[in-house]
């Protein structure tokens, strides 16, 4: 016996619009990405600049591209494609400026990251070409404005109310303000904590405006240990096993006036928004301090290209060079300046999951999950 069509069709209809619901509900929210080269997925290979990861050894481990360079920093996974990947992302966001960056593609997220740049405009103008915080979130702009035109504007604003956006800067700046000033350019430096004010008004600018086109979840990322990368280390004649004290000082403070501006941030910007500070200082330490724990053989040389100027790292182009280490998930730093993929894949796990120590006030999986009342 059949069923009438007013029950049997609305039926159809309930089980077509539930299969529609777990499907859409199944979907990754989107990824967009700003900062510099520890989150870059390859935007600075289509400028002219001196900061560039597209040759071998870069990328050795990155399964998605059989080991060739893409662009990314590292010898494999950055920490924004481990977390996306983990959020259940079926593909990286990509680069902004690479032909395949479309609107069509902003439902999985962009990222507008750019080695060598800074939270201030001037960072990186050594190595020419680069894209500052303000510029790429100029980018955005440009992209929410064809997602408008492309799915309309209740679309596009459910979109960008879902996607988690990752702002991981300022290593650079303060790695140029570490870096000693050439005398006879007549630059002095500022007060170290003048500086860090500075810095954080900038950025908490930058912020504001990415809210006010509609951003609502943030991840702000600190700033490393960098009295511990490799370069430091050198520039500062640090001996073998120690990293530079006066340099994680201007760095610690930083972080404090940053993890302040997020709380407020927090409490300025309404219930609608969400920043989330990642602890990527006192992560990466504890890893450095307990490198054993972890798995790791070396915690502070870099794998490839040497503890000393000029850290050359491209141009190696097999496991058997002394400049690259045969082992890259043995240690923490790949280069004189980024992680390996293995360092990535523990700081990404404890931002993701871990307690207030990681990440504050909720960790980054209960920010993606997070539901406006």
């Amino acid at each position: 016996m059949a069923l009438p069509c007013a029950i049997h069709c609305s039926s159809v209809l309930i089980s077509a619009l539930l299969l529609v619901f777990h499907a859409s509900a199944a979907l990754p929210h989107a990824l967009f990405i700003f900062g510099d080269s520890l989150v870059d997925a390859g935007n600075n290979d289509y400028l002219v600049t001196l900061s560039k990861a597209n040759a071998p050894p870069y990328g050795v481990d990155f399964e998605h591209s059989a080991g060739k360079p893409t662009g990314r920093f590292t010898n494999g996974m950055t920490i924004t494609d481990v977390i996306g990947e983990a959020l259940g992302q079926k593909s990286f966001a990509p680069p902004y400026l690479a032909p395949n960056s479309s609107a069509e593609r902003a439902n999985i997220g962009i990222n507008y990251a750019s080695g060598s740049s800074g939270i201030f405009d001037e960072t990186g103008s050594f190595y020419i070409g680069r894209i500052p915080l303000s510029q790429q979130i100029s980018y955005f702009e440009k992209t929410r404005a064809q997602v408008l035109e492309t799915l309309g504007e209740e679309a596009a604003k459910d979109l960008f109310k879902k996607a988690l956006f990752v702002v991981a800067a300022g290593s650079n700046d303060i790695l140029e303000y570490l870096t000693p000033s050439i005398p006879f350019l007549g630059r002095e430096k500022p007060d170290p904590s003048y500086f860090q004010d500075v810095l954080v008004s900038n950025l908490t600018f930058h912020l504001k405006r990415l809210n006010e086109m509609g951003a609502s979840k943030f991840v702000v990322s600190d700033v490393g240990p960098l009295g511990c990368i490799p370069y430091v280390r050198a520039l500062k004649f640090m001996p073998r096993g120690e990293c530079s004290a006066s340099a994680n000082r201007v760095t610690e403070g930083y972080n404090q006036k940053l993890k302040m501006m997020v709380g407020q941030m927090n409490q300025e910007m309404g219930p609608e928004s969400k920043f989330v500070y990642a602890n990527t200082y006192e992560i990466v330490t504890e890893i450095i301090q307990h490198y054993n724990r972890y798995g790791f053989d070396n915690a502070l040389d870099p794998c490839c290209g040497g503890s000393f100027p000029p850290f050359l790292c491209i141009g190696i182009a097999n496991s058997s060079s002394t400049s690259l280490c045969k082992d890259r998930s043995k240690y923490v730093f790949w280069d004189a300046f980024h992680p390996t993929e293995a360092a990535n894949f523990i700081v990404a796990a404890k931002l993701l999951d871990g307690d207030a120590a990681a990440a504050s006030p909720i960790n980054v999986r209960q920010l993606y999950q997070y539901q406006y009342k």
